[in-house]
């Protein structure tokens, strides 16, 4: 009687196996690692070379069956972090989703200061120099066109052989304290001009006080290129 019971009971088991499947971490790792293969052929396509590795899964992990493609995105910007996570997700019968860490290396090319750089500079191509860098060691971003920067502002000193970020520079002013300035004052397709005198320095999509000549009086504008304010009428 014992026997015929284990019996059954390995016949039960034996026909649940397909309903009792599971998703394995090896199934996971495999879906990890394609993504980030497809993430860098993409990459090299733009001119970027990443070399990627996918973080531990344990062995052991068994998931519910997914009846579609697991579904992988970054849940950080690679572009920004060495280590963005990945997740892994079913949407299925049964969904579920899992994070797994990652370490990404995104090297490219970069601007660099070819000598030490003062606060207050203005930005020229004899201070610039391409080289090749790890994109994504910097959160701050990088710079690889150097006709964006010619002409700005330094804001604090850069040693030479720095990697360039955006917050390194800052636009110049546009109007200074003191300048004449050209007041337009617009309502829709209706605008008026006028002279007056910048109260400060500010650079262009900034707001500055600006003495009206004609009326002495402070008016609060917007500069919309260099030596023109714009006030809403």
């Amino acid at each position: 009687m014992r026997t015929q019971l284990l019996l059954w009971i390995s016949l039960i088991s034996a026909l649940a196996s397909p309903v009792l499947a599971k998703t394995t971490a090896d199934e996971i790792r495999e879906a990890t690692s394609s993504f980030l293969e497809t993430f860098a052929r993409a990459q090299a396509d733009k001119g970027y070379q990443v070399t990627y590795e996918a973080g531990n899964i344990d062995s052991r992990l068994a998931l519910a069956p997914c009846s579609s493609a697991l579904d992988v995105e970054f849940t950080g910007d690679p572009w920004k972090s060495e280590h963005p996570s990945v997740q892994v997700s079913c949407s299925g019968e049964r969904p579920w989703r899992m994070f797994v860490t990652t370490t990404v290396s995104i090297n490219g090319p970069a601007l660099v200061a070819a000598r030490p750089l003062g606060r207050g500079e203005r930005v020229t191509s004899d201070m610039l120099q391409t080289r090749s860098v790890v994109v994504n060691a910097s959160r701050r971003g990088i710079i690889n066109d150097a006709e964006l920067v010619q002409g700005m502002v330094v804001r604090r000193p850069v040693n030479a052989g720095s990697v360039l970020t955006p917050d390194l520079l800052e636009a110049p002013d546009a109007v200074a304290r003191g300048d004449h300035v050209i007041i337009t004052a617009r309502r829709g397709s209706f605008s008026v001009r006028s002279r007056g005198k910048a109260l400060a320095n500010a650079s262009i999509g900034e707001q500055v006080l600006v003495e009206n000549l004609a009326s002495s009086r402070t008016v609060k504008a917007s500069v919309i290129a260099p030596g023109h304010v714009e006030v809403p009428m």
